[in-house]
């Protein structure tokens, strides 16, 4: 069932020579501050489904096509996270939006990272899914492969490459087959540019960590992966939220790295449960792992 009635608000922005844009979605009766959604390297504006639908019964939810995302201009893959930040920052400040929620996975959550760590000032809380802030040397194989056919072909075999990398071999995954299906038409519908943006971003993820822990973010971020998530491991997830001094970790039962799509419902729900200020989230049935982790000293 829709949370709104009103359609969504598309625009168009400008910064440092980058064109972008944002998906504006309000809600009937708003509790919380807007979230903002960013997502992995082929993620685009309109591709939130029931976690945008589901965020809209308590906040407006803000999709945005930055630089290297969907419609958006290409971004080289020689530049860091910082662009694609003050472009969401402009893009705030284009819509008179002073403080957000951020919801950022895989790819993206660099960006949120880096915005927690820049910006603390604009963020409320934040929820990083997947995190990566570079490819770790177990998966770096698999993504070779996929943007090596990307480049060169044979195409047909791209989104099955793609697929497999991101995707755990663990059958018991919530949705599977509907999610390898998704997955496939996103895959199989990429264009000329869709590619081209894929290379770029996973050859910035392959060239250097775009996460630079040294400097912890102070805002409130909670960690969170699928407890078969084979491409950014839960380990790895935790590893990096004990890095940050106010940080919690929820690990999802029967998921890996495509949470949104695998557990939508109870990813909105985690969402909506630390947006509005909830710190215990021992008992949830979906979670695997809940820890408070503000209480262990953050790494030297």
């Amino acid at each position: 069932m829709p949370r709104t009635t009103f359609p969504p608000h598309v625009r168009k922005h400008r910064w440092a020579s980058y064109t972008y844009w944002s998906r504006m979605s309000c809600a009937e009766a708003p509790v919380l501050d807007p979230v903002v959604l960013i997502g992995g390297a082929l993620h685009r504006k309109e591709d939130w489904g029931r976690v945008e639908q589901g965020m809209l019964a308590s906040a407006d939810v803000l999709c945005p096509d930055l630089p290297g995302w969907g419609e958006a201009d290409l971004l080289p893959p020689y530049v860091g996270p910082d662009v694609p930040v003050e472009a969401l920052v402009r893009l705030l400040d284009d819509l008179g939006i002073e403080r957000v929620h951020v919801f950022a996975g895989s790819y993206g959550s660099s960006v949120g990272y880096r915005l927690a760590q820049t910006h603390p000032d604009r963020i409320g809380r934040m929820v990083l899914a997947g995190t990566m802030g570079g490819i770790p040397l177990e998966s770096r194989p698999m993504m070779r492969s996929a943007v090596a056919l990307a480049e060169s072909g044979p195409r047909e075999r791209f989104g099955p490459a793609a697929i497999e990398a991101l995707m755990s071999p663990e059958p018991d995954i919530a949705g599977k087959a509907v999610v390898r299906r998704i997955m496939s038409m996103r895959f199989g519908s990429a264009d000329e540019a869709d590619l081209a943006k894929f290379i770029a971003n996973t050859h910035r993820l392959l060239s250097r960590q775009l996460i630079d822990p040294s400097i912890p973010p102070a805002a409130p971020i909670l960690f969170t992966t699928g407890e078969h998530d084979h491409l950014t491991p839960p380990e790895l997830c935790r590893d990096l939220a004990l890095t940050c001094p106010e940080s919690w970790y929820v690990e999802f039962a029967r998921a890996d790295h495509l949470i949104h799509l695998e557990r939508p419902a109870q990813l909105v729900d985690l969402m909506t449960r630390f947006f509005g200020g909830e710190n215990d989230f021992r008992g949830l049935p979906y979670a695997t792992t809940a820890e408070d982790l503000r209480r262990i000293p953050v790494p030297a």
